[in-house]
């Protein structure tokens, strides 16, 4: 999940020590409890993942997808009621990370039992590996870019193909816990689906990487 700093997201324009005239002061704020919920429900997904039966999994497809919805409701709440602070930004990309990596290893460490997965069982591990390993380059690119000059900085803002690639990912990993239920588990068009999805998300992810990479070095350049 890719999210521009919540701070940022309210004040786009403004210079960075612009925020504090808009920022909570508090460090569990309303938006701030749902981003720690989203960090907690980690090894509570990785535990329904084991079960293996009907509640294991409607357990773990309801989990991802209020954390989908927390991702989105945390910012909202916090732009709408100026409750912005530096601990819930730096805690938000942390939260959405761990979860999408935690379910795409989880995916891959137990593929769906449907025969084109037998057949190739790196199917999901292709994508996976592209969208983590874009996750980690692009936390280490925005750690150095913070150092930087604004300009870099600004270079590495969210753009819309980071947002494309975060819905398409949400689709693609809901679709993917869903389908491992054995009353739809069966639907190999949902399957296609989301492989479809997931590997357009991966798609995306390595496209915005590129497009972070060339802003940079214009600036460098100049």
């Amino acid at each position: 999940m890719e999210s521009e700093p919540l701070m940022q997201q309210q004040l786009p324009h403004q210079p960075r020590f612009a925020y504090s005239n808009h920022s909570s002061s508090k460090i569990l704020t309303l938006p701030t409890v749902l981003t720690l919920g989203r960090v907690a429900a980690v090894p509570v997904l990785i535990f329904t993942f084991s079960v293996d039966s009907w509640w294991g999994r409607t357990a773990t497809t309801s989990i991802f997808m209020a954390a989908a919805i927390t991702d989105w409701l945390d910012g909202y709440l916090a732009r709408k009621m100026k409750l912005c602070s530096a601990f819930g930004a730096l805690l938000d990309p942390i939260a959405d990370k761990l979860m999408v990596a935690a379910t795409l290893v989880l995916l891959c460490s137990k593929p769906l039992n449907i025969a084109v997965f037998g057949q190739a069982p790196w199917l999901l591990n292709v994508p996976s590996i592209a969208i983590i390993g874009r996750e980690i380059t692009m936390s280490a690119v925005r750690e150095w870019a913070a150092s930087q000059s604004s300009k870099i900085s600004e270079a590495v803002a969210v753009n819309k193909l980071g947002k494309w690639k975060t819905a398409t990912q949400m689709v693609a990993l809901t679709i993917l816990l869903a389908t491992r239920d054995n009353s739809v588990g069966e639907s190999g068009i949902l399957v296609a689906f989301g492989v479809v999805f997931l590997y357009l998300s991966a798609g995306l992810s390595v496209m915005s990487l590129a497009v972070y990479i060339e802003k940079i070095g214009k600036v460098l350049l100049k």
